[in-house]
């Protein structure tokens, strides 16, 4: 199968997105699928307004086109909606080449927290990107349900997973974070108005709290709460480390799809607390005990109120957290991936089978 995968997000970008990509192009590599690649590092580039680590192509319409009439693969995946996406979308409605999108990204709720327009504007132009996708991929049930309800229903499972030899229980503990009075409380991600960070940094809960990631927002949750413990970016083991030195990790985020730092930490051995809201309570479920193969005993909280499900994550055995972060891979991720992009491939082939 030649098959190109069109992205607005990559490297050195550090958040999900990437992250789900660049693991799931390796495992595609290690089964000996070649990948032609149409990614922002090919093209002239120009920062994303209001977020300058975000680099976004410059008019990529017809380097895209050229890249692909080389390439000629038989399906396109478009990961993003952003100039590559739409460009890559265009080639392949003009040549008659299927393609997949995916769901990665709340947009129109980004777009509302910093323009203060209403979401409802923006949700249009999404509808209009995925309607001639062959099937839009998506990571959780509740998150296809709602694109449903949108008139975006031709959705697939594509789950998430991470790097067992580096996400484990086993191993040291951040140094920075071992002599803080506990409990240590973590977040892990983008830091962003978007993340509700707030809510996190404000909870009214006894012990330390940590914050690892950067982006548009450090500078002023850094001056606005004294207390905590920014530790930037990491990455790798360091990263491995923090998740390890925390006795509860906390994602306050409203918006997220999935959320790839959740399933990191309960595979660190570290309890979860979030909102039930789509991704969190997709991995967790409402009694914390997991969802595709629940588990005996719970493994994060899931609460309204962000301060009970802290208090209620602090009494959980990381040995349960870390039970269900195993249940994550991304060979299982990838096979889901191949049988959608598989699906899309045969449906067109039937189709033109059918017209001919």
């Amino acid at each position: 199968m030649r098959l190109a995968l069109a992205t607005d997000a990559w490297l050195p970008q550090v958040n999900g997105v990437v992250r789900s990509l660049s693991a799931t192009l390796e495992e595609l590599t290690r089964r000996g699928h070649a990948v032609e690649t149409i990614t922002p590092d090919r093209f002239l580039t120009v920062p994303m307004p209001g977020y300058a680590s975000i680099r976004l192509a410059m008019a990529p319409r017809f380097g895209v086109r050229r890249m692909l009439d080389k390439a000629q693969p038989e399906i396109v995946h478009i990961a993003t909606e952003g100039p590559i996406g739409w460009a890559a979308r265009g080639w392949c409605l003009s040549r008659g080449v299927p393609f997949t999108s995916a769901f990665h990204t709340r947009f129109p709720e980004y777009a509302a927290v910093r323009t203060g327009l209403s979401a409802e504007y923006f949700w249009p132009i999404l509808q209009r990107f995925h309607a001639p996708s062959s099937a839009v991929l998506v990571s959780t049930r509740s998150l296809a349900d709602e694109l449903a309800g949108r008139s975006i229903g031709h959705t697939r499972s594509w789950s998430r997973g991470i790097d067992h030899s580096l996400f484990r229980p086993e191993g040291e503990r951040h140094p920075a974070m071992a002599a803080l009075p506990g409990p240590v409380l973590l977040n892990v991600g983008r830091v962003a108005p978007e993340k509700n960070l707030e809510a996190f940094l404000s909870a009214d809960v006894p012990g330390s709290k940590v914050v690892v990631g950067d982006g548009p927002a450090l500078e002023s949750l850094q001056r606005r709460y004294p207390d905590v413990l920014f530790l930037g970016a990491l990455s790798g083991e360091e990263l491995a480390s923090a998740y390890r030195a925390a006795d509860c990790f906390v994602f306050p985020s409203l918006t997220d799809t999935f959320g790839l730092v959740v399933i990191e930490a309960l595979a660190c051995g570290t309890p979860v607390a979030a909102y039930p809201v789509t991704g969190p309570i997709d991995i967790l479920g409402a009694d914390g005990c997991g969802v595709e193969t629940p588990l005996a005993r719970p493994a994060g909280a899931i609460d309204e109120n962000l301060d009970v499900a802290i208090s209620a994550a602090l009494t959980i055995d990381r040995a349960d957290a870390a039970a269900l972060g195993q249940l994550y891979s991304w060979e299982r991720a990838t096979d889901q991936f191949l049988c959608a992009i598989a699906s899309a491939v045969n449906g067109s082939a039937r189709r033109l089978k059918d017209a001919a």
